[in-house]
């Protein structure tokens, strides 16, 4: 029996920009409140359920195997502060963190690691009781006190990126603070009596205001308001304790406050002036602001600048000069070593200098694909570097490294149940070439058992924008597609910063159609190179990476079996006129302002709603969120009923709509993987696997 789709009404919509008609069909969507909408969401999801019925035990299967690779009773390696162990603890069969403590022994330099100590910790907070009878539950933040009596910490109960902040007095259990709402999900401590968060915009859900309190004496002022609705405001403290950061941000400018920690109500300091194509970020530690700047530097480098001079950039001081093939992308500041986080050829490096000496040494990973970041290193004193690493066969690891020593001490690997083995798998970095000749990265996995001779299934996924790197990590749900004989690719396309600064600018405004171009090129690679045939190639990627998966499609929907687009961006034109919507303003210089005529008609040749036409398309699985803030709903809901009544062929169009979650998906541990195993059971309904 063929089942059938919904078919939404069109009420045509007249939208008039540099004397261009566009008619939107579909623009009705745009309405959460109304009930007709809400009815059409919900006959979309009863379609997709209807039509995946046959893979629904395969679900449960593939759940099953995701959440049976999870250690239930894990926690989080413990980070110091002062005389505490601070860490995250997890039981059998919850879906949310507890949040523990234990004192520091005398002597004791790494962290305790033992199941048996964690469980004797002082509990701060149960997740699980917040999240009782709540359908969603999101911690934000979650930060103690100076003297360590007093935990602050953010709940979004809603999916909307709205954090409200709470403050417990872990003497009496009691709150001191409950209902500071429409916050950005951060908090952060002067004096034990003092906080600083951010307020956010209820309908744009800009960060825009920063605000303290002390509590105690009831004494509330707004700190710093950003009225140019292109930056959005950060919050942070540098590593001497000393000073809070207000962080003005925008895609191409920063700008940095700064107040005493010991007295928020004092009056803001500017670091530097906003100046456009300027940016820059601070640290603080012994006396001296150390600035990582792109100022004549397009891949940055790190400066220096006394307490009283930073305003005059002609009077900073050079620490890491510029480096045309290498990419710094954070610093941490110890009192005997400076570590740099560096990027070059498309990997990640860890550089740890000493002080005094200026010698300078670099860790060694030894795989061709892999991620290293920075961990919390919150002791400026300590001479170890906590650093993370994975890569796609080496799930998620902590180090303490001995920077003094160069001895290196795994703290913890995520724990793989069952029978995993993670030399039966294979990862490759290989190189596509695209349409410009531009050489693009590509990190490839694979069970060492899977045949390379074109018969194998493959999964393209990428992102490709706001110079968000994907790094080859380790993901133990992509186990359930490798093991079922799948290969999984990253294509490190332009948009993305992979490759340094220049990677990012080619991949935006006016250059966005090279971020299209490249993930087509490295499909064509993919198959040329008999890692898999046109019939067994699929794509995937998420918000920007929706978007991807739109203009891909457009372009050429013939190299596809089938696309997931999770939360995707697909009406860009017509979110970015409205400059209501969340996001909008402070994203003008990723994608240009169609109010400019240029960018109009460039962003009218790539948008995927707007690009829509008749022809066939590959099988589609579209994903959103009712209450989704970064994408909003009817981007993905426009642009399937569009889809639905404007293709030639008779694939698969499934729309799926998740009615209590956001951007994220589902809140909680193990809920994820449901939705997983549907975009997984999809590829493998489409195999014939079912």
């Amino acid at each position: 029996m063929q089942h059938q789709p919904p078919i939404a009404t069109k009420q045509p919509h007249p939208i008039t920009v540099h004397n261009h008609t566009r008619i939107d069909d579909y623009y009705w969507l745009n309405d959460r409140e109304n009930p007709e909408v809400i009815a059409y969401l919900e006959a979309e999801n009863t379609y997709t359920q209807t039509v995946m019925a046959s893979t629904q035990a395969l679900q449960n299967e593939l759940f099953n195997e995701m959440k049976g690779r999870i250690k239930e009773d894990d926690s989080s390696v413990p980070v110091r502060i002062d005389n505490f162990w601070y860490y995250a603890r997890y039981e059998q069969g919850q879906e949310y963190p507890i949040y523990c403590r234990l004192p520091v022994s005398a002597g004791e330099l790494l962290p305790p690691m033992s199941d048996e100590a964690k469980l004797k910790g002082e509990i701060l907070l149960n997740v699980n009781d917040l999240a009782q009878n709540q359908e969603y539950c999101q911690i934000g933040a979650v930060n103690i006190s100076p003297n360590h009596q007093y935990l602050a910490y953010t709940v979004d109960f809603v999916s909307r990126r709205l954090y409200t902040i709470f403050i417990k007095d872990l003497q009496t259990g009691n709150l001191v603070i409950k209902d500071i709402e429409n916050t950005g999900g951060d908090v952060i401590w002067g004096s034990d009596e003092a906080i600083l968060w951010v307020n956010k915009d209820v309908e744009t859900l800009r960060e825009w205001q920063v605000a303290t309190l002390n509590w105690r004496k009831g004494e509330q002022k707004i700190a710093f308001e950003e009225h140019d609705e292109t930056f959005y405001v950060e919050i942070g403290k540098s590593q001497s304790k000393k000073y809070v950061f207000v962080h003005s941000t925008s895609t191409v400018a920063d700008e940095f406050h700064y107040l005493p920690a010991a007295n928020l109500q004092a009056e803001l300091q500017c670091f530097l002036p906003r100046q456009r194509h300027h940016e820059y970020n601070i640290d603080h530690l012994n006396g001296e602001f150390y600035v990582c700047t792109n100022w004549q530097a397009e891949n940055f480098r790190l400066m220096k600048v006394a307490e009283n001079s930073t305003q005059n950039r002609q009077t900073w001081q050079e620490v890491i000069p510029h480096r045309p093939e290498v990419l710094i992308e954070a610093f941490e500041l110890f009192n005997d070593f400076l570590v740099i986080e560096e990027r070059n050829n498309g990997l990640i490096q860890l550089q740890v200098i000493e002080q005094k000496t200026g010698k300078s040494h670099y860790l060694n990973f030894g795989e061709a694909a892999y991620l290293a970041f920075l961990d919390t290193n919150d002791n400026p004193n300590s001479p170890f570097l906590r650093y993370g690493y994975t890569s796609l066969t080496t799930p998620m690891s902590v180090f303490d490294y001995n920077m003094t020593t160069q001895e290196q001490f795994l703290l913890k690997q995520q724990t793989v149940l069952g029978d995993f083995d993670s030399n039966n798998y294979q990862s490759e970095r290989i190189w596509a070439t695209a349409k410009d000749g531009t050489k693009i990265p590509v990190s490839v996995v694979y069970h060492k058992n899977t045949p390379r001779n074109g018969q194998a299934p493959l999964l393209q996924y990428a992102y490709g924008s706001y110079g968000i790197s994907l790094d080859a990590n380790f993901n133990s749900s992509r186990l359930s597609l490798l093991d079922r004989g799948f290969i999984y690719a990253i294509a490190h396309i332009r948009g993305g910063e992979e490759l340094g600064r220049k990677w990012y600018e080619n991949g935006k405004l006016l250059n966005k159609i090279n971020t299209f171009t490249d993930f087509i090129a490295v499909s064509e690679h993919l198959l040329a190179k008999g890692y898999t045939n046109k019939d067994k190639l699929f794509a995937m990627g998420g918000s920007a990476g929706g978007m991807l998966m739109g203009a891909v499609i457009n372009l050429r929907p013939d190299l596809y079996k089938g696309v997931i687009a999770a939360v995707p961006f697909v009406d860009c034109v017509t979110t970015m006129l409205d400059d209501s919507i969340p996001l909008t303003t402070f994203e003008y210089d990723e994608w240009g302002n169609p109010n400019e005529k240029a960018y109009y008609d460039y962003m009218l040749t790539y948008s995927p709603y707007d690009n829509v036409t008749a022809k066939e398309y590959p099988n589609l699985l579209v994903t959103t969120g009712l209450h989704d803030s970064q994408v909003q709903y009817w981007e993905p809901a426009k642009w399937v009923a569009k889809l639905r009544v404007t293709k030639t062929d008779k694939n698969l169009l499934l729309l799926h709509t998740d009615m209590q979650a956001g951007h994220g998906g589902a809140s909680g541990r193990f809920q994820r993987f449901k939705e997983i195993a549907l975009d997984y059971a999809f590829l493998l309904l489409l195999l014939g696997k079912v």
